[in-house]
């Protein structure tokens, strides 16, 4: 059985770059969703995201269909699903974490769809895993406050597995074109979520969120401006290129610095506060990927 290729020093540069902008990405959102409705905050992005590079760069040598579906899975289904999570009940500091549940997504997906296999350290994982969730779901339904609801657990790991969606079309696109390039693939992605995010913001934005769009300040804009060019252009540009060179299951687990920078970020920067409960389930999370990134380690070494 042969092992994947070792990273190279630039793709873990790539990693700590991606890491540094999703961590710090809730927090942004976050304040973006005081000036603008979920719907709202995702059409600004991708529009953000497309233009002006949608301009300069072709269409990627890839089936449209994995085009549409990129756009579809990462733009309104993670996002749309996440922005939500955030104004019904879900902090900034905890969405970093309980958004890297996508590894184990993406690990079950992988094996369905990619037959890619799942070895003993996932599977101890899953099951670290499965106990923090239980924490954050006994929180929600037992402690009042705290900014966390069934509702937004709900939604945030559903954003989670289409995260884990779109790491399998893109995995699936580099499979049928070996002249895959992952900016444009994901810029071109990008542009298939905008109108979208504009008609759900048209059929459930009450009329009057409309006017949101001129009485934002410069810092909301901003901040829809860092979400599409660095979070999305930048970030998910470089991510794609990683799942282009490696298996799907070996790039997912590097996330693990994502929520060390959104807890940082959330309690040092918004004052969100977590409980013990939510302490113990962000724990038994981090612990799944510990056990996810270096489990393999251990079992050969054993």
């Amino acid at each position: 059985m042969s092992h994947p290729p070792p990273l190279r020093s630039s793709d873990l540069v790539a990693i700590v770059l991606v890491v540094v902008i999703w961590g710090m990405n809730f927090v942004v959102m976050k304040f973006g969703l005081t000036h603008f409705t979920p719907f709202q905050m995702g059409a600004g992005r991708y529009l953000f995201a497309t233009f002006p590079l949608l301009l300069v760069l072709r269409p990627p040598s890839v089936p449209m269909r994995w085009v549409v579906a990129f756009g579809l899975t990462q733009g309104v289904g993670q996002f749309g699903t996440l922005f939500l999570a955030l104004q019904v009940g879900m902090t900034a500091a905890l969405a970093s974490v309980l958004m890297q549940t996508q590894v184990f997504f993406t690990a079950l997906f992988g094996a369905l769809v990619l037959s890619e296999r799942i070895g003993s350290s996932l599977k101890a994982g899953m099951a670290f895993a499965a106990v923090g969730l239980g924490c954050f779901g006994v929180n929600a339904m037992v402690v009042q406050g705290g900014g966390v609801t069934l509702a937004g657990l709900a939604l945030n790991l559903s954003a989670a597995a289409m995260w884990a969606v779109s790491n399998i079309v893109v995995r699936r696109a580099q499979r049928e074109s070996s002249g895959f390039e992952p900016l444009h693939f994901v810029v071109w992605g990008s542009c298939v979520a905008v109108l979208p995010f504009f008609a759900l913001s048209w059929w459930i934005d009450p009329p009057q969120a409309w006017s949101n769009w001129l009485r934002a300040p410069w810092q909301a804009w901003a901040a829809l401006a860092a979400l599409g060019w660095l979070a999305t252009a930048l970030a998910y540009g470089a991510w794609a290129n990683l799942l282009r060179k490696y298996p799907a299951s070996r790039v997912a687990p590097f996330s693990l610095g994502v929520p060390l920078v959104g807890l940082s970020a959330g309690t040092l920067l918004l004052g969100e506060s977590v409980s013990a409960l939510q302490w113990a389930g962000a724990g038994f999370v981090m612990c799944a990927l510990l056990c996810v990134m270096f489990g393999p380690r251990l079992w050969r070494s054993a």
